[in-house]
């Protein structure tokens, strides 16, 4: 089962890939990437508050583990911001 989320995470990395990340103050470490892709947003579109123009977005599907338990995790980073979102969670 998937759970979709949208909350804030930090996320520390190493060579452009996320290593570990805190979710509602609780630390994951990440074991190994699944997949990681790059989408386009319409830039056309989208402008932030700032009238910024928005851009890249990179996903990041991770298996991680805050201890004992083992996870599937969907990682966003909005690539011209660098803010970092969890996007879902597999079950």
């Amino acid at each position: 089962m998937t759970r979709v989320f949208g909350d804030p995470v930090d996320v520390s990395t190493r060579d452009g890939r996320p290593v570990r990340f805190v979710w509602r103050g609780r630390g994951h470490t990440v074991l190994r990437v699944l997949e990681h892709w790059v989408a386009t947003r319409d830039w056309w579109r989208e402008q932030d508050p700032d009238g910024d123009v928005l851009g890249e977005r990179e996903f990041w599907r991770v298996e991680a583990s805050p201890g004992r338990e083992t996870g599937v995790y969907e990682l966003r980073c909005d690539v011209s911001t660098q803010t970092w979102l969890l996007s879902r969670v597999w079950d």
